[in-house]
């Protein structure tokens, strides 16, 4: 009897929209049909494009599981949907082409809980003892500023979501049992946010709140993108894996043999 070999990988941060990444994305590709992917945000800012990027690669995977990144949610005032509603939609885009949201049953990798998330930022990574509103016009005086903060913030309070991510997050959480593996667009520790060359912008790149995630719900990994820094962060043992693509100036400079798609698990499964 044979046996194969079924593995869940890792991207994320497409930016579908710029050309040079087309034919990058063409390359993500399974190894073994069974084999899943994530995609952990930052497909692209149009939703059409959003949609069309994920169902090619359902087409090429058995599983494909997305999380929304703060690109797709970017908006103007002239588009039918913005802020939550955009989320929304694109979430029901998702089920019709057969991918997987932060809305739906988490499914199982083996014996592994597969838990997208998504739960955006509140500015709490910010420089102590500053409030939000100082640290945000310290970033605007400093001219280090998201583009979020110009796309997302007018058309919806975002702490306030945020914070509705949080709970509904934890609540969900708070019923899974066994090993998992988290899944957020921001990362879930500060850790991360310390390499950046300006630390004005880890206003923009998560919330103080997800902190104890990976010890509380047992991950075995867990996989971000956003700040276009990829690499493996170990924070109280667990690893936090950033898997990003990024802009053609930045994954052109990465090692030729860097592990891109990432395989985060592997099953041996008897034919």
């Amino acid at each position: 009897m044979g046996s194969y070999t079924q593995t869940l990988w890792a991207v994320s941060d497409l930016h579908a929209a710029v050309k040079a990444n087309g034919a990058v994305i063409d390359t993500i590709r399974p190894r073994h049909p069974s084999d899943w992917l994530i995609v952990a945000g930052d497909v692209a800012e149009r939703s059409e494009l959003v949609i069309e990027v994920l169902a090619a690669l359902r087409r090429r995977f058995a599983c494909v599981i997305w999380v929304p990144g703060n690109h797709e949610l970017f908006s103007r005032s002239a588009d039918f949907y913005k802020g939550r509603a955009k989320y929304e939609d694109l979430v029901e885009s998702c089920r019709r082409i057969d991918v997987l949201t932060p809305e739906d049953p988490f499914p199982k990798f083996g014996d592994v809980t597969i838990i997208p998330l998504f739960t955006l930022y509140d500015y709490s990574f910010r420089r102590p003892g500053t409030t939000v509103e100082q640290a945000v016009q310290a970033a605007h005086d400093a001219q280090v500023v998201m583009t979020d903060e110009f796309a997302i913030a007018p058309f919806v309070d975002i702490r306030a979501w945020c914070w509705d991510r949080l709970a509904y997050s934890i609540k969900r959480l708070g019923k899974v049992e066994g090993p998992t593996v988290l899944i957020n667009h921001w990362p879930l520790v500060y850790e991360p946010v310390e390499k950046l060359r300006w630390p004005e912008l880890g206003l923009w790149c998560g919330t103080r709140h997800t902190r104890t995630w990976a010890q509380r719900y047992d991950a075995q990994a867990v996989i971000y993108g956003h700040l276009h820094t990829p690499g493996i962060v170990k924070v109280g043992g667990v690893p936090h894996i950033e898997v990003s693509l990024g802009y053609p100036r930045e994954w052109q400079s990465y090692p030729s043999d860097r592990p891109w798609p990432y395989a985060v698990l592997e099953v041996e499964h008897a034919e």
